[in-house]
């Protein structure tokens, strides 16, 4: 094939970017020059000299699904003349799993498994290939990035593919078979079934004929004179006899009733009647063989006729019909599983002879298209992977994960029933520890490392950019998991403040707390920052929130980059499985809280400080305290593990997590100053204040 001089050919050295040149390379080494399609640039053709050897794009040319980060990802892909992929690369995202985590070879060893694929193909990430699908292995860590680029990759791949001609368009697909009303008739002439579209019609002149071959080896041959241009060569018509409204109407009861009875189950009755000099049978037909000038089309898929699908068509009764010099009823056969509600085309081939063995052909159609008052169509019956390929790729993705949204959601109920009866469950404190480290413990576990759970400062500095430069549901909505978390959080941080998600629904920080308490079962020594370092240690969070959210405004991939205080990433979402300098830096963090409890969230986490500042406009105190509390009574913020009480008794909300320590204290009677001195008092019979030595009994909430 040459290359066109419409459109300039160009060395495949000056194609930019050149990462996608590499995988131009990569999938045909011998490509020499390329050039854009005509009619679409953005689709460019391979040439190997004058050899086509494929076609390559970007698919950010085509598609723009947003990726984890919001921002979508670009996609060099390379197909042959045949369909199939020969290369695809991710050559730009803006993923932060991917900027700084996973290595991005294991992105291109994903991407790798598409080589050899067809355009056609359905793709999964994950499971099972079978007949219908291909499942292609995920990517441990980066679940959702991997979704979009399979998203990204064959749906470009398919549109291309049928744009090129490649493939096959979803419009060949057949709907479910149509089923013809044989219980509705309707007195009809010739004129209203030829008005309605019951009969449809082809006419041909001669001019038009001879105009077909134009260009061809039999241009000029047998064409009529300049006068005869205009005269018909044939007039053709054409109807679906199956329908009561048009047999009974053309044929007659009679005749209907016995076309019917000789049609077998799944066959159909078509009615052509033509006047003119040409003939539609034809005069070269023989016995046995076939009608070699009409045919049916239907669904891309063609319907010859031989003798014994051919009635002779004498008597019609049809009012107002005109009389046909031919007229015939031919029987579509049940092997051709032709559907009578779908459009098909009775096709007319008209021959010249160019010489003694060689012919010309031109095919004219004859489009039908059976009116829909006479046939029914059931509802599509799709089964579950049909359905799911319709829906947009959030929805795949919350249809993957409903396991995982299920559990979580399980889990948050268990934290609300805790939260909403913490004050009957704190005055059972063996019961409410063992119910808090299971729960720290399915946190890690589950919603950290099984499902990946961990929000992130990322999470809030891209939702934050999202509100400046466009919002879009889809982008959140693509993990299922982190969009239910943000909701609860979202509504946790109103009625609690930050201390919930801190205390119980923070992967990290329930591993922290895991590792202290069996740090302290087994003795290890444990060291309590003074309170006015303590109070001071505070901002180093605010401010690296501050600095993250600055950086963020003019390079969200910067401020990725520097996300990485964040120890999440290392240990819940990667499993430890990185680079030496992140795993020190996280395993050092946690060998600090082996000593001295949950020191990165309440110094360092950029997370917790960005939820500690709404937790001012929380509805409620859940959290009981007493006039005491604090002068005299120091028991509580002694005890507090993440020295949330000041000593003056008050709770600082931004910093507390949840862990109720202090409301069990406050409810045991055998603990709590205040009601050892009730309780004593009771048991003497008089109360405090006639005893200034003890400490009175107020309640203030």
């Amino acid at each position: 094939m040459g290359l066109a001089a419409s459109v300039a050919a160009e060395p495949l050295s000056s194609y930019q970017p050149v990462a996608g040149r590499q995988v131009i390379e990569n999938a045909f080494p011998e490509v020499t020059e390329l050039q854009p399609l005509e009619g679409n640039r953005a689709i460019q053709q391979l040439y190997a000299g004058d050899e086509l050897k494929g076609y390559a794009y970007q698919s950010l040319d085509f598609v723009q699904t947003p990726a984890y980060s919001g921002k979508p990802l670009n996609a060099m892909v390379v197909l042959d003349t045949h369909g199939e992929i020969r290369g695809a690369k991710v050559i730009h995202h803006d993923e932060p799993i991917l900027l700084v985590g996973i290595p991005e070879s294991k992105m291109h060893d994903f991407t790798d498994q598409y080589t050899g694929l067809k355009a056609d193909q359905r793709v999964t990430v994950g499971g099972t290939s079978t007949e219908r699908k291909v499942a292609v292995d995920g990517l441990s860590g980066a679940t959702v990035t991997v979704m979009v680029i399979n998203e990204v990759i064959m749906r470009t791949a398919h549109r291309v593919g049928v744009e090129i001609g490649l493939i096959e368009g979803g419009e060949n697909t057949r709907p479910p078979m149509a089923n013809v009303r044989m219980d509705q008739f309707q007195q009809k002439n010739w004129q209203e079934l030829t008005g309605d579209g019951s009969v449809r019609r082809l006419i041909l002149t001669k001019g038009q004929v001879d105009d077909s071959f134009v260009g061809t080896p039999a241009e000029g041959i047998g064409t009529a004179d300049a006068d005869e241009r205009g005269d018909v060569l044939i007039d053709l018509y054409a109807g679906y006899l199956d329908a009561p409204t048009i047999g009974r109407n053309l044929l007659g009861e009679s005749q209907y009733q016995w076309l019917m009875s000789e049609l077998k189950e799944g066959e159909h009755a078509i009615a052509v009647m033509a006047n003119g000099e040409y003939s539609f049978k034809g005069s070269g037909y023989v016995r046995g063989g076939i009608f070699d000038r009409v045919q049916i089309r239907q669904f891309g898929d063609t319907f010859n006729f031989r003798d014994l699908d051919f009635y002779r068509l004498s008597d019609v009764y049809a009012d107002g019909m005109p009389s046909f010099s031919e007229m015939a009823i031919f029987i579509v056969r049940q092997q051709y599983n032709f559907d009578p509600g779908a459009p098909w085309t009775l096709e007319l081939t008209v021959k010249r002879q160019t010489g003694p063995l060689d012919s010309e052909f031109q095919v004219f159609p004859l489009e039908y298209q059976l009116p829909d008052t006479y046939y029914t169509r059931p509802e599509p019956v799709l089964t579950e992977e049909e359905w799911l390929e319709t829906q947009p790729l959030w929805v795949q993705v919350w249809y993957q994960k409903q396991f995982q949204v299920v559990v979580l959601g399980l889990g948050i109920a268990v934290l609300l029933f805790i939260l909403f009866f913490q004050d009957w469950l704190v005055k059972k404190p063996k019961v409410t520890r063992w119910i808090r480290h299971a729960f720290l413990t399915y946190t890690l576990f589950f919603i950290g490392w099984y499902a990946l759970g961990q929000l992130s400062i990322v999470n809030v500095l891209t939702f934050v950019n999202s509100l400046i430069s466009g919002f879009k549901w889809e982008t959140f909505l693509i993990d299922p998991i982190m969009f239910v978390l943000w909701a609860v959080v979202a509504g946790i941080v109103l009625l609690w403040g930050r201390a919930v998600y801190c205390g119980w629904l923070c992967p990290f920080g329930a591993l922290q707390e895991l590792i202290n308490e069996i740090a302290r079962k087994l003795k290890v020594p444990q060291y309590t920052v003074p309170f006015a370092w303590h109070e001071r240690l505070w901002a180093i969070k605010y401010i690296i929130l501050l600095v993250l959210f600055g950086v963020s405004l003019e390079s969200m991939a910067t401020a990725e980059r520097l996300a990485e205080v964040e120890p999440f990433k290392t240990s819940i979402t990667l499993h430890f499985d990185r680079s030496w300098p992140f795993v020190t830096y996280a395993v050092l963090l946690l060998v600090v809280n082996i000593f001295t409890r949950k020191v990165y969230c309440r110094y360092l986490c950029p997370l917790g400080a960005a939820l500690a500042l709404p937790t001012k406009l929380r509805v409620f105190d859940w959290l009981k305290r007493r006039k005491e509390c604090g002068n005299p009574c120091r028991l509580c913020d002694k005890e507090c593990e993440v020295q949330a009480i000041h000593p003056d008794g008050t709770i600082n909300y931004m910093e507390c997590h949840y862990c109720l320590d202090c409301q069990m204290t406050y409810f045991d009677d055998h603990k709590c100053p205040p009601l050892i001195v009730k309780r004593r008092g009771k048991r003497r019979g008089h109360n405090a204040p006639g005893h200034p030595e003890e400490i009175p009994v107020v309640q203030v909430n």
